[in-house]
């Protein structure tokens, strides 16, 4: 089955990503795999410390990620997939490519504010002519009602 790999963190483009990739993968028989990332540099800590903020990044994610999964069961019933993995964000998600052979689309959120389309999307962009799989690029501002009409 093929899998959208969607990008979940805490930008409000990545609703419409969300969007995008469960409607995609509910009209095409595909899954939808959400990926959050811890950076690094939020356990530089004691080790006791990083470790619990460890913990309470995690549990933040999985709620955070359980609001859009019920939705993609409830309204597309597309049951998500949610992977996290600890490090820099372009180098997990290019490794996350590369370990899980069923993602066949990456699906981004473009950001519309003047800080640009997001570090994910410029940092991508370079790169697709090197990538194993297509970019769907959302932007950030699209209607609901215009995402479901070209979907």
């Amino acid at each position: 089955m093929r899998k959208f790999l969607v990008v979940l963190d805490d930008s409000r483009e990545c609703l419409n990503a969300m969007r995008f990739a469960a409607m995609r993968a509910a009209k095409t028989g595909g899954g939808v795999e959400v990926l959050s990332i811890i950076p690094p540099d939020e356990f530089n800590h004691w080790i006791g410390v990083g470790e619990i903020m460890r913990a309470e990044a995690r549990e933040r994610i999985e709620v955070h990620f359980e609001v859009f999964a019920k939705w993609m069961r409830d309204k597309q019933g597309v049951e998500p997939e949610l992977v996290i993995r600890e490090g820099e964000p372009i180098n997990e998600l290019l490794a996350q490519i590369n370990d899980d052979p069923d993602i066949g689309v990456i699906v981004l959120g473009a950001g519309s504010d003047n800080k640009g389309p997001g570090p994910l999307v410029t940092a991508l962009s370079r790169q697709a002519g090197t990538l194993t799989v297509p970019i769907t690029i959302v932007p950030g501002e699209i209607s609901k009602e215009r995402l479901e009409a070209i979907t």
